[in-house]
């Protein structure tokens, strides 16, 4: 039986509720309530008899996947190098993202954020909308909030979402789209001054920072 659209736009708006939450009161309240995210994906894909293909864990078309991506993302590295230099980057290398262990550890966490960006919210929205363009803008949206309120990401991480959640509607890949974003969010970094991002911190953590 086919999930009615309303009920699949509440599953997506009810995780991004609770990963808010999250973010704002639970992590430092109750640490052990992000075990509800693992369980509650779970459970998702089991219920929509989702597959590795419909979840974008697939390599027969990784290679179309990437050059889709390649097109769209490498424009927006480039204007992410391009702003640096104007913002003296060249100055603050990200020496902390150079340790493999760093860099790797970012990695596992963007095919995380992939994994819920687009194999479960974007996914879900297209099942509500029906319709590529709003689901991609909705998910930028949402994407977007949940990195408040870092006046930084809060723009790129709008732009990069739709841009991701649309290519992911076009080719269901998420493995080019986890590389890219590690990139990206690298040269988020490196680009602007780290007194503007507060480390790529969000929520209250972002006030608490101090250089």
């Amino acid at each position: 039986m086919k999930i009615p659209r309303v009920l699949n736009l509440a599953e997506a708006l009810a995780l991004c509720a609770y990963i808010f939450w999250y973010i704002w009161q639970l992590q430092d309240a109750y640490w052990q309530s992000w075990a509800v995210f693992p369980v509650w994906l779970v459970v998702s894909f089991l219920i929509h008899k989702d597959t590795p293909t419909t979840l974008g864990w697939r390599a027969d078309n990784l290679w179309a996947a990437t050059l889709r991506a390649a097109l769209v993302l490498i424009p927006l590295m480039a204007a992410l190098g391009i702003v640096g230099l104007f913002l003296g980057a060249l100055h603050r290398p990200p020496s902390h993202l150079l340790i493999p262990k760093h860099f790797f550890s970012y990695m596992a966490f963007c095919l995380l954020q992939q994994v819920g960006l687009n194999s479960f919210l974007t996914n879900r929205l297209l099942a509500a909308t029906e319709n590529r363009v709003r689901a991609s803008l909705l998910a930028g949206v949402i994407f977007a909030g949940l990195h408040w309120p870092n006046p930084v990401l809060i723009p790129l991480t709008f732009i990069g979402g739709v841009t991701m959640s649309w290519l992911f509607a076009r080719e269901r890949n998420i493995l080019p789209l986890a590389v890219a974003q590690g990139i990206l969010g690298t040269l988020v970094w490196w680009a602007f001054p780290v007194a503007w991002h507060h480390a790529m911190r969000v929520g209250p953590g972002f006030y608490n920072f101090h250089p």
